[in-house]
């Protein structure tokens, strides 16, 4: 396990911090609101597409300060992120999202740790975002709308057919979105990696 031993200032952290209250917010509100075009309503909800966007902030946060930091920059996104999305969204979606966030996010850090060295460059980012997000939508859809009273629908998935609430279907739809929107968060992590570049003193 890696880490930095070198002095971080905390203002280094508030970017960080606040890109990942950001994007948590905002996922919160749009994950309210189902994705429309292409007659996906009932598979997607907006949020599919911003949250995963979180894993390649804490990917990056890693990379540059270390895990030790990186729990510290997601128990703060944690915190104001709840607190601000308690105002912008629903209580309920508001503790669900924390929840996941928290447990989602902290396996990521774990997972991009250990795999930090790896001389493949993208296993790392891959593997701890895809590890997170298998979390995050099991976790917080579960939370957020189990026996809230959604309308059931028919669904078809391949050769899979069946019946359940809306939220199920969202929360399958929403795992393989950010699947492809993890691969696709490896492009501006590669294009990155010179810019925030892994700190030479670690051990």
């Amino acid at each position: 396990m890696s880490q930095i031993k070198y002095p971080i200032r905390p203002r280094q952290l508030v970017l960080p911090v606040a890109a990942m209250c950001v994007i948590i917010v905002a996922s919160n509100i749009l994950v309210q609101y189902p994705f429309t075009p292409l007659g996906l309503a009932n598979y997607l909800t907006w949020g599919a597409f911003s949250y995963p966007i979180a894993f390649l902030v804490t990917d990056l946060t890693n990379r540059r300060f270390g895990a030790r930091r990186t729990r510290m920059v997601v128990g703060a996104g944690f915190v104001v992120a709840v607190i601000l999305s308690v105002y912008f969204a629903t209580p309920r979606i508001a503790l669900a999202s924390g929840t996941a966030f928290l447990v989602s996010q902290l396996l990521d850090v774990q997972v991009f740790d250990r795999l930090r060295h790896s001389p493949r460059w993208w296993r790392a980012p891959l593997f701890s975002s895809l590890v997170g997000s298998a979390i995050d939508t099991g976790l917080f859809f579960s939370l957020a709308f189990w026996g809230g009273g959604m309308p059931v629908a028919d669904y078809f998935f391949a050769e899979l057919q069946f019946t359940a609430p809306i939220w199920v279907a969202w929360a399958i739809s929403d795992f393989f979105v950010k699947v492809l929107m993890g691969l696709l968060m490896l492009i501006p992590y590669r294009a990155m990696r010179g810019i925030v570049p892994a700190p030479a003193a670690s051990a």
